[in-house]
């Protein structure tokens, strides 16, 4: 079997074939990098050939652009991002790990597309089939690791859709786990981008993301990201790309630079070229005109706590960070609120305030005051002491 999948790769490489149903994945050679990699950041006119565009930044969801963002759309393998966060939740919460080994199924080693050849009985380690899920957009291993998660593919989906009803996604349903093309089968761009951010406060999501070249079977089948962000985009974090003859070329692309994390969403492209440039001309006009911004921390007096076996209760804010607009100036300032009616007992971690910040008067975010000690309600016993001595002279 390794021979016959060694001699489908040298056939693949020497005579690549034209653009398929599914998303290509063939290596991507240096000299056939297209000219737009290269070109500076041009003026944004938004002008772009796609059917739907989103650009928001990972830290605040602002939004920095947008065009036919709810339009319901099919996104082929984007569809695998959701796929991909219930694995992730999958692996923190402990149901399944990275090392263990899925057999994989008829069902699934019969997928077609972008597939890895997985045959049926055919073990691999969950951490292999989320490389060739994640790295190669493999519909194979894709689907074997929706039935190790849920038992069978019908629970995955019913978990992928009420997922994406938690995260707020309307204009999603999903039929499948992989993204090929199937009635009833849709998202849209600013929903693609909430399961996209959702997928980033995964850590572990870079190692397969930010991948250009692996191997599996112990190396001896070469994996190459579908994602040419990663190989010519400086910052490139992920994320997914996507093709069917119905959904178009698309993509869901973030990048990071200077604390600032974009994620720029192209649906319905009209060519592969077409959906990398388009994304990339969004990230550019992000990361020219937008800075991430972190007012100064301010120190914060104790606050008197009546009731208390200490008189005074210390407590602190985190400065938030803020997506701002390059070379717009303004004076900031912060205002701290204790609330009116704290009173004994009060746990560390209580929200005992707020921090309003201003631009040029304007409130532009706000941070919960914390306490950073517990105070305990005073007992009648050492309420009566402390009256006492006070009484007598005592302090």
């Amino acid at each position: 079997m390794k021979r016959i999948i060694i001699l489908i790769l040298v056939f693949t490489f020497l005579f690549p074939a034209s653009v398929c149903a599914t998303e290509e994945n063939s290596v991507f050679d240096t000299i056939e990098a297209e000219d737009f990699w290269f070109e500076e950041a041009a003026a944004f006119t938004g002008d772009f050939k796609v059917k739907s565009a989103y650009l928001t930044d990972y830290l605040t969801g602002t939004v920095l652009y947008a065009k036919n963002e709810e339009e319901r759309l099919p996104i082929a393998s984007v569809t695998k991002i959701m796929t991909s966060l219930l694995v992730f939740e999958a692996l923190e919460a402990g149901k399944i790990s990275y090392e263990e080994m899925v057999t994989v199924s008829d069902h699934a080693a019969s997928m077609g597309g972008s597939q890895v050849y997985l045959e049926p009985g055919e073990q691999m380690s969950v951490k292999d089939l989320m490389k060739a899920m994640m790295i190669s957009s493999a519909n194979d291993a894709t689907m074997a690791l929706a039935e190790h998660v849920a038992g069978s593919v019908e629970t995955f989906v019913s978990m992928m859709n009420n997922r994406a009803a938690a995260l707020g996604m309307e204009n999603t349903a999903f039929k499948n786990p992989h993204g090929l093309d199937e009635e009833g089968h849709y998202s849209c761009a600013k929903d693609v981008a909430c399961m996209t951010r959702e997928l980033l406060t995964h850590k572990d999501v870079s190692q397969f993301t930010t991948v250009w070249m692996d191997t599996i079977r112990d190396g001896a089948f070469g994996l190459s990201n579908t994602n040419k962000l990663i190989r010519y985009y400086s910052g490139a974090t992920g994320m997914k790309t996507g093709f069917t003859n119905a959904a178009g070329f698309c993509l869901s692309g973030t990048a990071m630079r200077d604390g600032l994390h974009l994620i720029a969403v192209v649906l319905g492209g009209e060519s592969s070229n077409e959906r990398f440039g388009t994304v990339k001309k969004m990230l550019d006009y992000g990361f020219a005109n937008y800075s991430v911004f972190t007012p100064e921390h301010l120190k914060v007096e104790d606050i008197f706590v009546p009731g208390g076996t200490d008189n005074y209760l210390s407590a602190d804010y985190t400065p938030p960070s803020m997506l701002t607009e390059k070379g717009v100036a303004g004076e900031i300032t912060q205002r701290i609120s204790v609330f009116e009616d704290i009173s004994a007992p009060v746990a560390q971690g209580d929200k005992v305030g707020r921090v309003d910040i201003y631009r040029d008067g304007n409130l532009i975010a706000t941070a919960d005051l914390l306490a950073t000690e517990s105070i305990q309600r005073i007992g009648f016993g050492e309420l009566f002491l402390r009256i006492l001595k006070t009484a007598v002279g005592f302090i």
